[in-house]
């Protein structure tokens, strides 16, 4: 009986996942976005976070305070060895209001579905991950340290 009811939860907790993905939401809770290469290093959440190859992690804690009618913030976090070496804030961004958020040609690099892309902006004033999952975009703004 437990085990049935264990399976029950879990299939559930699946189903919602698969259908926010496919809607185009975030998750609700923690989710692995992928692995991303920084070549220089930044400044993530005031803290030195060093050039490597980093597995990025959505939390579920919301960054704080929220602004109504903004784009939705939460903090990810830069894992190596399994251990946090560092923390930021993303912008989740849902496809189709990505229009608004970077109008403008077609031909700008974006991240391509289920992809990442690590960029310097603004004559070097900061690095930009963005990370694509799901029909979601994530970006992460930090500056160089």
């Amino acid at each position: 009986m437990k085990v049935r009811w264990l399976v029950a939860v879990l299939l559930s907790v699946f189903a919602v996942a698969a259908a926010q993905a496919q809607q185009g939401q975030a998750p609700a809770g923690e989710a692995a976005l992928g692995s991303v290469r920084l070549t220089r290093s930044v400044m993530a959440d005031g803290k030195p976070l060093k050039a490597g190859t980093y597995q990025v992690r959505l939390t579920a804690q919301p960054a704080s305070p929220q602004v109504a009618g903004q784009t939705m913030e939460r903090w990810v976090e830069f894992l190596q060895g399994g251990k946090v070496a560092g923390r930021e804030v993303v912008s989740i961004v849902p496809q189709a209001e990505l229009k608004d958020l970077m109008p403008g040609p077609d031909s700008l690099p974006r991240a391509g579905s289920g992809g990442s892309r690590v960029e310097m902006l603004k004559g070097n004033e900061y690095v930009r991950v963005w990370i694509n999952r799901g029909g979601v975009h994530y970006l992460i703004h930090m500056p160089p340290a």
